[in-house]
């Protein structure tokens, strides 16, 4: 049975990946995970970084797996990727920053309303600097870029530079969509997911 994790951003809910993996096969084996201290998910003494989240992640890679991530979260999957070349079988990543300077492309910084949005989430998020360059060229998985014309925070031509870095990517752009197309619009992302997983 397919496995496949599902990894929010730095909302660090569960529930948004969700309208996607309801819209995938039901027999698919599907791993919803959550960061604890981000978002309005409750804070874990154990979790104070990045690090902290990758190994998290790291007990449900105990056979092959597909890693879907959005935004933060798909700095983690493409870390994992490169540590787990032979169990990461596909890559979806969307509106992320892996491996790219952000500010080079003419990024929003998204720190200010995220403090604004939530108030009580663990200073770290803020404070790391989560985009630290990747060794991206690495990632040898085949793996679906999926970016908005209209996100801010993660423009296009960010995803299009990773394209150009990692050797079996591919780019598709969902005109009008902005950092949460994967949850704002899951009958366009779920396709895209299914056909590139099967």
């Amino acid at each position: 049975m397919r496995k496949v994790l599902f990894l929010p951003g730095a909302g660090g809910s569960a529930e948004f990946w969700k309208p996607v993996g309801s819209r995938l096969p039901a027999g698919w084996a599907k791993v919803y995970l959550n960061w604890p201290g981000l978002g309005r998910e409750a804070h874990d003494l154990g979790t104070r970084g990045i690090d902290d989240l990758l190994r998290r992640v790291e007990p449900e890679i105990d056979r092959p797996v597909d890693l879907i991530a959005q935004s933060m979260g798909a700095v983690i999957a493409a870390r994992l990727a490169i540590a787990y070349p032979t169990l990461v079988q596909r890559l979806v990543l969307t509106v992320t920053s892996a491996g790219v300077d952000m500010a080079r492309f003419g990024a929003a910084d998204w720190r200010p309303k995220y403090r604004r949005d939530f108030p009580h989430a663990a200073r770290w998020i803020t404070e790391e600097h989560a985009a630290a360059a990747r060794p991206v060229e690495r990632i040898l998985t085949p793996t679906l870029l999926i970016w908005g014309d209209a996100d801010p925070i993660s423009r296009v031509a960010v995803g299009r530079h990773l394209e150009s870095r990692m050797p079996n990517a591919r780019l598709i752009v969902i005109p009008g969509g902005g950092h949460r197309l994967a949850q704002d619009r899951p009958d366009e992302v779920a396709p895209l997911v299914a056909a590139h997983l099967a």
